[in-house]
């Protein structure tokens, strides 16, 4: 392998390592243009290839089978922003919490609750995990309009704009939000933005029981409150809590509060019910260490699976806690550091189980990638997936072993 023809590129290390692989080269390209061009050398040389931002979720998806050239976005950083038509263009490698900042000086945000703290643009796209606040304005990758991507072969491709109707273009969107970038590095995006709300209240209550859960929330989906957010967060020793966050006109909400309060806290002691105006410390943020277990349910069931998972964490004696959106069954099971390789396969077969879930790990400890769980489970749709990858990276040289479609997968009936 050689460097020839690559500037600034630089042996790589530990610091650069990717579910602990460490890359034998690392480059930070200036511009597009510059990543264009090492992406085409590095199809040349057959590298296979890894992208960063911020570097908090590079323990994220499957170990890769091989780094030969970690792609640094950190410098294509900038914020385009026009404030009058509520889009933004940015680079992949700006901040999100720098991006915020920015739309927040205009009154305005980028309607998602990033996950991890410190990460990039790019990073929150290619990991694709949508915040709490999800309900009214949609999850992430509905947010994009248009898309930068510099292909395998250093060829850019773009599709959308800059103007919310336009749909020029294959949507590249939909398939590079949530794809760990293996079908190639998002160079920019431009987002569909929203004002700031003038007001918001965030209501929370306990949840004593898994019937008590799921009546108070056939109460909240026969309200007419329009919730931005609506959170469980259900730990194995108990101390269940439901957090239903509204936001609109300091009237309307105060309105919708006063309905929701009446609903919901009715037969709660008073002193267990709290309404507040501002979202807590790290609202939305998931642990930032442990595995983690993103669980798709059908939301009715979301109760049930929190329960479930809180019931098979104690089975094996893991005290692991299930957060996430109850009104879409988009839910997060946090393992605490150090689980057993067993433990987190009895945690994962039991959700598995039930018709209709699909639990897939997100991240998982470095035993756990030894131990060879099976991180991915039954997957719809896996063909086509793998036929996409087939035709934009025939050679499976984009972070080869990150995502589902480089994974083994056995059909369920074949199973032992």
């Amino acid at each position: 392998m050689t460097r020839q023809g690559i500037e600034g590129v630089r042996a790589g290390g530990p610091g650069d390592a990717v579910c602990g692989v460490v890359p034998a080269h690392a480059a930070r390209p200036r511009d597009v243009d510059e990543l264009a061009g090492l992406l085409a050398e590095a199809t040349r040389n057959g590298w296979s290839v890894a992208a960063r931002g911020g570097g908090t979720a590079l323990d994220w998806g499957g170990r890769p089978t091989s780094v030969d050239l970690l792609v640094d976005t950190g410098a294509l950083n900038r914020i385009d922003h026009d404030p009058g038509d509520l889009v933004a263009e940015v680079g992949a490698g700006t901040p999100v919490a720098e991006l915020a900042a920015v739309l927040a000086k205009a009154g305005q945000r980028l309607s998602v609750d990033p996950v991890r703290a410190g990460g990039t643009v790019g990073g929150l796209l290619a990991t694709g995990l949508s915040g709490p606040r999800r309900l009214l304005t949609g999850a992430l990758r509905s947010l994009v309009i248009g898309m930068t991507v510099v292909r395998p072969d250093g060829v850019v491709a773009r599709s959308g704009g800059r103007v919310v109707k336009n749909v020029a273009g294959y949507d590249l969107a939909k398939l590079h939000v949530g794809g760990y970038g293996t079908l190639g590095v998002i160079a920019s995006a431009a987002f569909r933005l929203h004002p700031l709300p003038p007001a918001l209240r965030l209501i929370e209550l306990p949840l004593p029981s898994l019937a008590h859960a799921e009546r108070r929330l056939t109460l909240l989906r026969a309200s007419h409150a329009v919730p931005a957010a609506v959170e469980i967060d259900w730990p194995v020793e108990g101390g269940s809590r439901l957090r239903v966050v509204l936001e609109g006109t300091p009237e309307g909400v105060r309105s919708r509060a006063d309905e929701l309060v009446a609903a919901l806290a009715r037969g709660l002691p008073a002193e267990e019910v709290t309404v507040g105006d501002a979202l807590p410390p790290g609202w939305g943020l998931l642990p930032a260490e442990g595995t983690l277990v993103r669980l798709s349910v059908p939301p009715a069931q979301a109760p049930a699976a929190a329960a479930r998972a809180a019931e098979l964490g104690g089975a094996v004696d893991t005290d692991v806690r299930t957060t996430g959106s109850a009104r879409t069954g988009a839910l997060v099971v946090a393992v605490p550091p150090g689980a057993r390789a067993s433990a987190v396969t009895v945690l994962l077969e039991g959700l598995r189980s039930h018709s209709g879930w699909a639990a897939t790990v997100v991240r998982a400890e470095e035993h756990l990638h030894t131990a060879g769980i099976d991180l991915w489970g039954e997957v719809p749709g896996l063909a086509v997936m793998r036929a996409v990858r087939d035709a934009m990276d025939p050679d499976r040289r984009m972070a080869p072993g990150r995502f589902v479609t480089d994974a083994p997968h056995t059909p369920r009936e074949e199973r032992p």
